[in-house]
C-alpha cells in the first residue's frame, strides 16, 4: 500500500486497540490523537492519516493509536498513558519520539512522567496540562451539544473555535453539509473521554519531564486556552516553545511550518 500505510489492532486486557501505522523510517515516532477519537477511532483510516503526515515517512515508521475500543467511566488521561505503554510493549516499541495533539497531549505528558523510559523525545501540541475557564467552557457546551442530539452544532463549534478566521471563510461553505455522514451510534466514548479532558491535571509534575521537548500553540486558542502552551514551558526544563501568532487549536493543520518544526525538533 501507498506510504506502507496499514491498518492494525492490538489486545489490551480484555478489548482492542485500534492504530494505524506507516512509513519505512528506521526510527519510530507515535501520534497520540486528541478527543475525536471520542467520536471515531482510527480504525480504516491508514491511507488518509500517511498522506496526511507523509512527510515524516521517510525518516519514521510512524503509528497513530486511538484509545482502547471499551472504556469505562473515570477513565482517565494517566489510565489512557498506562494503556499506551502496554500498547508499545505488545508491539515491541522500546522506545520512541511521541507527539501528542491536543488530548493526545495530555496522555503524552503521563506518558513522560510515568514511562520515561519509553520516550526519546517529546512534542506537546496545542494542549494543557491544567485546566483553565476556556477549556472547562468548550467542553461542557460541546457536551451540552451531544446531550441535546445537536452533532452538526458540535461539528461546527468545533471548527470555529478551532481555526483561523482566515481558514473559516475559506471552509464555511461546508457547514450545511455537516453531521450527516459519521455520526457515532454511541456517544458515551466521546463523554468520558470529554470528562478525562476535563479532569486532567499534570501541572505539578511537569518537572519529572526529562527528555527533549517541544511545545506548540496558538496564541488566539479558543479550547486550552492562550496561556497553555507557557504554562507548561515554565515547568519543564530545557523545552522549546513554538508559538503560532493568530492561530488556535487548529495550528497543527493551518500552521505552514508546523511538520518542518516538528521535524528539525525530532532529528536535530
Amino acid at each position: 500500500m501507498l506510504l506502507n500505510a496499514k491498518n492494525g489492532t492490538v489486545m489490551i486486557g480484555d478489548t482492542e486497540m485500534d492504530y494505524i501505522s506507516f512509513g519505512k523510517g528506521s526510527e519510530i515516532l507515535i501520534i497520540l490523537p486528541g478527543l475525536g477519537d471520542g467520536l471515531s477511532t482510527v480504525k480504516g483510516t491508514a491511507l488518509p492519516f500517511a498522506m496526511a503526515y507523509r512527510a515524516y515517512a521517510a525518516n519514521y515508521k510512524v503509528y497513530v493509536f486511538s484509545r482502547k475500543n471499551q472504556i469505562k467511566e473515570g477513565y482517565s488521561t494517566r489510565d489512557m498513558a498506562k494503556d499506551q505503554a502496554e500498547a508499545m510493549k505488545m508491539l515491541s516499541i522500546s522506545k520512541a519520539d511521541i507527539m501528542g495533539v491536543s488530548q493526545g497531549g495530555m496522555i503524552a505528558q503521563y506518558l513522560a512522567i510515568d514511562y520515561p523510559n519509553l520516550v526519546n523525545k517529546l512534542v506537546l501540541a496545542v494542549t494543557l496540562s491544567r485546566q483553565n475557564d476556556t477549556i472547562q467552557k468548550a467542553l461542557s457546551s460541546w457536551i451540552e451539544m451531544v446531550k441535546h442530539g445537536d452533532y452538526k452544532g458540535l461539528l461546527i463549534d468545533t471548527a470555529e473555535k478551532s481555526y483561523s478566521e482566515r481558514y473559516l471563510k475559506k471552509h464555511r461553505f461546508l457547514y450545511p453539509l455537516m453531521g450527516r455522514m459519521g455520526k457515532p451510534k454511541d456517544f458515551s466514548r466521546f463523554f468520558i473521554q470529554a470528562d478525562a479532558c476535563l479532569t486532567h491535571n499534570a501541572y505539578e509534575e511537569l518537572g519529572k519531564i526529562k527528555c527533549p521537548t517541544l511545545i506548540i500553540g496558538g496564541n488566539d486558542d479558543k479550547v486550552v486556552g492562550v496561556d497553555a502552551s507557557k504554562e507548561m514551558a515554565d515547568q519543564i526544563d530545557g523545552n522549546k516553545l513554538v508559538l503560532y501568532k493568530g492561530l488556535g487549536h487548529g495550528a497543527y493543520e493551518e500552521g505552514k511550518d508546523f511538520n518542518r518544526q516538528v521535524m528539525d525538533f525530532l532529528l536535530d
